[in-house]
């Protein structure tokens, strides 16, 4: 009986250019795809609490993006760019040899399926955006500091000969990551240090590229978010948690841009859920969030399927 409680997970790697993209799977080979994409400075193991809360008969495979986790960093003089992340999903599918998905995406993770299903609509057919809105949108007149911010950033770091990662014990990387994420839960730090550290002579160092603390430099403002919003062909829910990111706008800017991209969402009838919690809701208390994303695939994916 336990064998059939616990799911298998399984490592899996698939070849880019520059190296590996790491990964998780969860579920048999032949289920319906389902493609799990994490957060800023996490990993996929920012799934492993939910997934195993999801229907059965799925395949999830949840990646370590560029730079984060266990994949390999982008090459010397290369920009961390969402754009560049959509190109790296599509490697990653080509991989897989899947066609037609779904995507969950938490934070960064769900900006990056935003735009790769409004790049290929004909590839996604539900997206879960948790606690994000699909897009990263910059204001119009802050999108030139922004970009010079981050190309300033990445020509000093370029001027230093070599990168000097900091040792730590387990014990204080633990400390600063929760130092970083004070609304990760004890678990939820462990869960992320399994595959955000790496052992080396001496202690710790933390597994993700340095260059991802940048400004990204690719930006779009509010209308071509919505260009790209009235191009997703997917079902899609939205999932924002209360204390989450969108509490933390202190400009009216910001959240007229939030409430602008939300109501292109409603507007096209997706669903748009606030649940109780924080950022990080669906790793701390995944039991919040998984009925509502099970009810989704269940109702957007499968019944779509047999249908056809």
């Amino acid at each position: 009986m336990a064998s059939t409680m616990t799911q298998a997970v399984s490592e899996l790697s698939v070849p880019v250019p520059w190296g590996e993209v790491k990964g998780k799977a969860w579920g048999p080979d032949h289920g319906r795809p389902v493609l799990c994409l994490h957060g800023w400075a996490d990993n996929c193991g920012s799934f492993n609490t939910l997934i195993p809360l999801l229907p059965k008969e799925y395949r999830y495979v949840a990646v370590d993006l560029a730079g984060h986790g266990l994949s390999s960093h982008r090459p010397p003089g290369v920009f961390y760019s969402f754009l560049a992340y959509v190109a790296d999903i599509r490697r990653v599918v080509e991989g897989l040899r899947w066609t037609k998905f779904s995507i969950i995406g938490h934070s960064m993770g769900g900006n990056i399926a935003g735009m790769f299903s409004a790049l290929y609509p004909e590839m996604v057919d539900a997206i879960v955006l948790l606690d994000c809105l699909g897009f990263l949108t910059t204001d119009l007149k802050e999108i030139p500091k922004v970009v010079r911010q981050g190309m300033d950033e990445m020509l000093e770091y370029e001027k230093k000969t070599e990168e000097n990662k900091r040792v730590y014990t387990y014990a204080k990387a633990a400390e600063r990551l929760s130092a970083a994420n004070p609304t990760l839960s004890e678990q939820s730090v462990h869960i992320l240090l399994e595959r955000g550290l790496v052992q080396i002579e001496g202690g710790f160092v933390f597994s993700r590229d340095m260059r991802l603390n940048f400004k990204n430099i690719v930006r779009i403002s509010v209308e071509q978010s919505l260009e790209m919003q009235s191009r997703i062909q997917a079902s899609v829910l939205v999932v924002l948690a209360d204390k989450g990111f969108a509490a933390a706008f202190q400009e009216s800017k910001q959240q007229k841009i939030a409430s602008t991209l939300l109501q292109g969402y409603r507007d096209r009838n997706h669903t748009v859920v606030k649940v109780p919690g924080d950022h990080h809701i669906h790793l701390n208390s995944p039991e919040v969030v998984a009925p509502l994303v099970s009810d989704f695939l269940q109702n957007k994916v499968l019944s779509q399927q047999l249908q056809a």
